[in-house]
């Protein structure tokens, strides 16, 4: 009897499941769940209706999609690799576990996807391009050319893979190969930004500086105005000897997008101009571009490491150089007091510990006075 009950419990649960998987979904429900961007209600019609295991090939590329839509990428994933491992012909799932990696910043093993589908099929243009992408993330130099060069063959046209090829082509110097695949570009997109960037940095590495401003000019009227395309404007019209618009140009920069180089080159444009005034307001802007900020505190460590050492003669020169750059208390403080308990020279320490009292400390800083002082007057001595 036990046995007879056992055997129509197993046969009453393979006929369930059996039932389970051959039902079909329902089409337009899960069309109106898409259509409404209600993903995780697919996914939750899809598993209460299809509970585990899921052996239909449909159902497994449903939840798949389903769940990829709704940001369930490790989810999706586990089901585009069951579909696979039951259809190990089908590109698009590869594509899809390729995407979801790209996702999920998992760079290697998307890569490893798009190369499994570029073995199956070489005329794949998403995937080259992908593939120059992930090789370029990698600073591949080679690889990147490479694969761009593929893709560049299977559809010429494409913006994108032009640039970026075209780009590299510039970097290393090969003038003529990115004129060719921006030329080939450009028959069917004359004025694409895209492509006209890339012809902008083209003729600006080849020093065509009439052929740069053309194309800035272009590119400032079709609204794609940026600190990049003003400086080589500006940088070209001073190579043309056309110093005032050169000026006026770079002068046009805002302050954020100014750089030692843009204001040098301002400088330079109003030298041409005679404008001396503004020449030197414009370098000397250039030489606190150039400085960082930080560099007092880089030579007063360099000062502290060379006391660590014991030489003491360098940490002055270092902790002079520091001055140079900013007339910090604590400077003068140290500096002070190097010469008095290093260096044994009380004329020195006397001189650095008056500039500490001169330059007003504050806060922190405060506590060293009383000290300071009472020194002083012993070192008249």
């Amino acid at each position: 009897m036990k046995s007879i009950l056992a055997s129509l419990l197993f046969f009453c649960l393979f006929t369930t499941t059996f039932a389970q998987q051959q039902s079909k979904p329902d089409d337009a429900l899960l069309m109106d769940y898409y259509q409404s961007q209600r993903y995780n209600e697919a996914v939750d019609y899809l598993k209460k209706n299809f509970p585990e295991p899921v052996t239909d090939l449909k159902v497994l590329s449903r939840l798949a999609y389903a769940s990829q839509m709704a940001n369930k990428l490790p989810d999706a994933e586990g089901y585009y690799q069951r579909a696979y491992d039951m259809d190990t012909t089908n590109q698009n799932i590869l594509f899809n576990m390729a995407g979801i990696n790209l996702r999920r910043g998992n760079f290697p093993k998307a890569e490893q996807y798009y190369k499994q589908i570029a073995l199956r099929d070489t005329g794949n243009f998403a995937v080259y391009s992908q593939l120059g992408l992930l090789a370029e993330r990698k600073n591949d130099t080679i690889a990147t050319i490479g694969y761009f060069e593929h893709a560049n063959r299977i559809n010429s046209s494409d913006a994108d893979v032009a640039s970026e090829l075209a780009d590299l082509y510039t970097a290393l110097k090969n003038f003529d190969k990115a004129l060719q695949v921006l030329h080939k570009a450009a028959e069917s997109d004359p004025d694409n930004v895209i492509i006209l960037l890339s012809t902008m940095k083209l003729t600006y590495a080849e020093k065509k500086w009439a052929e740069t401003v053309d194309v800035c000019n272009k590119l400032i009227q079709m609204g794609s105005a940026s600190g990049m395309i003003t400086t080589k404007l500006g940088i070209s019209y001073y190579n043309l000897n056309n110093y005032a618009c050169g000026a006026e140009t770079l002068a046009s920069l805002k302050p954020n997008e100014q750089t030692e180089y843009t204001l040098y080159y301002a400088a330079l444009c109003y030298k041409g101009l005679k404008d001396n005034v503004q020449a030197i307001n414009f370098l000397n802007q250039a030489i606190a571009q150039g400085i960082s900020p930080n560099i007092a505190t880089y030579y007063g460590e360099i000062a502290d490491r060379d006391i660590t050492l014991n030489r003491h003669k360098k940490a002055t020169l270092a902790y002079q150089k520091a001055l140079q750059f900013s007339g910090s208390p604590i400077l003068y403080y140290l500096l002070a007091n190097l010469y008095d308990t290093k260096l044994k020279d009380k004329r020195n320490a006397r001189i650095y510990y008056k500039k500490f009292l001169a330059s007003k400390p504050s806060g922190k800083q405060q506590a060293y006075v009383a000290f300071v002082k009472s020194r002083v007057e012993q070192l008249k001595n």
